[in-house]
């Protein structure tokens, strides 16, 4: 565990793995680093693995400003960089995804490839927005534990929500969103106010995957296929019975997807 100062802000961080190649991992909004536990194991046998956490989020630092999706995408290619073991492999959810399509458009040089997990190019759809504005609203006054339930209808699929074997999961993300602290809402307005970055899409090179849990409300299955048809040769996982989360809810599927691409691309020649 460590802390890096990049950008203006002091970023959290884990590693470990063997391995010449290096992952990082970004997460998805109001979660932390710990979102990839279940894809940790299964991916440091062969490589190097970071995780780290977003500004404003989990155990990184919180400046005043700069929680737009813009910042957050140059303090990953500020954190790569001072890494020094890029290019690496790049695993972004959700918010993650997003900060990843930016920084494989715009610092092509830091990656070698790039996966995006339950995410979207496009700008926040209205209705959403409004959803969204009305939730942050209120928080300051009633906190977060009044919205919990509608989150985790978001964040997780039916079928997982209705699974006995899976309600220690629920449990504990149930547990982890309401310690957010009310400023959390300058995260979700970061999210919320993004831009679409859909024109940017062609101009990435890197081996791309695609992979969306086909219970995704958050981000349905046409955010994954728009981002597809503009990557080029970018591959496509549609991961059974999961929703926006879907390497929590499915792990050993996404794992297998994971692995499968990342096998292809080591007996590939690097360019």
């Amino acid at each position: 565990m460590a802390k890096i100062e990049v950008n203006g802000v002091e970023l959290f961080y884990i590693e470990g793995g063997e391995g010449t190649e290096t992952i990082v991992l970004s997460h998805g909004l109001l979660m932390d680093y710990t979102m990839f536990a279940p894809q940790w194991d299964a991916l440091a046998e062969d490589f190097r693995v970071v995780a780290y956490d977003h500004r404003g989020q989990g155990r990184s630092g919180n400046p005043p400003e700069g929680e737009d999706l813009d910042s957050l995408t140059n303090d990953a290619a500020d954190f790569i960089a001072a890494l020094g073991r890029g290019p690496v492999h790049f695993v972004g959810m959700s918010m993650g995804g997003m900060v990843g399509m930016r920084l494989a458009a715009r610092f092509p040089q830091l990656l070698r490839s790039l996966v995006l997990i339950d995410t979207s190019a496009q700008s926040e759809p209205w209705l959403q927005r409004l959803r969204f504005k009305a939730m942050c609203a209120l928080v300051p006054l009633l906190g977060v534990k009044p919205f919990i339930p509608q989150v985790l209808a978001l964040m997780f699929g039916p079928a997982t929500r209705k699974d006995p074997a899976k309600q220690a999961l629920l449990a504990k993300w149930r547990d982890k969103l309401a310690a957010l602290p009310p400023g959390i809402v300058r995260q979700v307005r970061g999210v919320m106010h993004r831009s679409d970055v859909s024109d940017e899409l062609a101009s990435i090179r890197c081996p791309t995957l695609v992979i969306f849990g086909d219970d995704d409300s958050l981000t349905p299955a046409d955010c994954s296929w728009r981002i597809a048809t503009r990557i080029n040769n970018a591959e496509v996982v549609r991961i059974d019975n999961a929703g926006h989360s879907s390497n929590l809810e499915q792990p050993e599927a996404v794992n297998a997807a994971l692995l499968g691409f990342l096998a292809k691309l080591s007996a590939a020649p690097k360019p």
